[in-house]
């Protein structure tokens, strides 16, 4: 399973390499409801093959055609869908939704061809970056990342943050894994599941494969980066406790284990006897894991796991739920 911006990313160095003149579009904000979050991309020639989503449908289909006709020849701008509730209708955007978009034009070059190359990078490495457009020359450069909004336009330069995409790490099997995997394929995660033991081998779900191998040695070997989300859930603490000791040491995001209130708290002790861990290490871990939401069967467990990921994800505290 590739997220869509991977997908995006690669066929945009394809089409460079094979000298095509391409257009990157990019989701910079949303009002209302909208179907694609800011930081969306698709890619496009001018013949209208394209790879990417904007909205999911009728966005894509006008931009296409406006393109066909030889449209957006700027290097680049900025374009607003969904500004009043004809064009809404037309493009079948939910109520108020609206969406401004970055249109980038660009020419074949090695200079593009090693930009593509950079973002790909980031993609698949471990740290988020900070894309610069100056919307003035075009210029496109990457430049560290300190974290703000996803997508800004800032004094005439559109900034767009990229990274690596959510990894959903499953430390063990277990009936709620593999559902939980299941949620995370169609929300576009990377998915890696961890287990040695011999009962868990084969396909999580399909296409997505076993790794035979404690999850804490994926971990300690460097699993994990910032857009990661480990979830314990096979309530077998050679496997649970081995992975949150290694878990908190890395940057993930989001850091889980399923178990009762009462089990959780008899968890926190043994990690600090046991596992050395601090205060602050502990208060990583999301134990009981996922969102209260009086879930009693896996697929209502899994749902709670995944919307509580989601969440942190998109940094939203319990209380604004």
């Amino acid at each position: 399973m590739q997220h869509l911006d991977l997908q995006v990313m690669e066929q945009a160095l394809q089409w460079a390499r094979d000298g095509h003149e391409v257009w990157l579009c990019t989701v910079l904000s949303t009002f209302g409801s909208a179907p694609r979050p800011p930081g969306a991309m698709l890619i496009a020639r001018a013949d209208g093959a394209y790879t990417g989503s904007l909205s999911g449908g009728c966005v894509e289909e006008e931009f296409l055609a406006s393109l066909c006709r030889g449209a957006f020849r700027d290097t680049v701008q900025i374009i607003r869908y969904g500004d009043d509730e004809d064009e809404r209708r037309r493009f079948r955007l939910p109520c108020d939704g609206m969406l401004q978009v970055l249109i980038e034009r660009r020419l074949p070059s090695q200079d593009w061809l090693s930009h593509l190359q950079s973002l790909l990078a980031t993609l698949h490495g471990q740290q988020r970056q900070l894309r610069r457009v100056d919307l003035t020359t075009g210029e496109a450069t990457l430049h560290a990342d300190q974290g703000g909004e996803a997508a800004r336009v800032k004094d005439e330069q559109v900034e767009i943050r990229i990274g690596p995409v959510l990894r959903l790490l499953l430390a063990g099997v277990s009936p709620v894994a593999r559902i939980c995997a299941s949620y995370a394929r169609e929300l576009g995660c990377e998915i890696i599941a961890c287990d040695p033991r011999e009962e868990a081998q084969g396909e999580l779900i399909d296409n997505i494969p076993v790794q035979p191998v404690l999850p804490s040695l994926y971990i300690a070997s460097g699993g994990c980066h910032e857009t990661t989300a480990v979830v314990a859930l096979t309530h077998d603490p050679r496997i649970d406790d081995l992975a949150l000791m290694e878990a908190v040491h890395t940057p993930a995001f989001y850091i889980g284990v399923m178990g009762s209130v009462r089990t959780s708290a008899k968890r926190a002790e043994r990690l600090k006897r046991v596992g050395g861990l601090s205060d602050e290490e502990i208060q990583r871990i999301h134990m009981p894991i996922g969102l209260g939401l009086g879930s009693k069967t896996p697929a209502e467990i899994a749902l709670a796991v995944m919307a509580d990921v989601l969440r942190v994800y998109r940094g939203k505290a319990r209380d604004e739920l």
